[in-house]
């Protein structure tokens, strides 16, 4: 099996998960609404505390743009989008920007 069908896979089994009874709501970031089995439960406390502007560094991150990129889309300088990154790694106790890139793609990545 290819690595997308594996994803693609993945990504319909979260989906019934999602809609079986009793599964867990869709999570609030900020204006971003997160599928629950996207949202780590030890990283949930700590994500509803993000601030609007690090909740949208992390989202552009998520989608795969590189620093530059979201400096340029949020007419920032790239050192406070690395500032914006810092700090989110910081609360969220991950151990660096590879941690933090992953758990942004797990987030905001589509799954479609």
């Amino acid at each position: 099996m290819a690595e997308d069908e594996r994803l693609a896979a993945i990504a319909d089994l979260l989906r019934k998960a999602d809609a079986l009874p009793g599964a867990p709501s869709p999570v609030a970031l900020g204006e971003h609404i997160v599928e629950a089995a996207r949202v780590p439960k030890r990283h949930r406390e700590a994500l509803l505390k993000l601030t609007p502007m690090e909740l949208t560094v992390i989202r552009f991150l998520g989608w795969g743009r590189s620093n530059g990129d979201i400096a340029t889309l949020l007419l920032i300088a790239e050192n406070t989008v690395r500032v914006h990154l810092s700090n989110v790694c910081r609360k969220l106790e991950l151990d660096g920007m590879r941690e933090l890139a992953a758990l942004a793609g797990l987030l905001f990545y589509p799954a479609d």
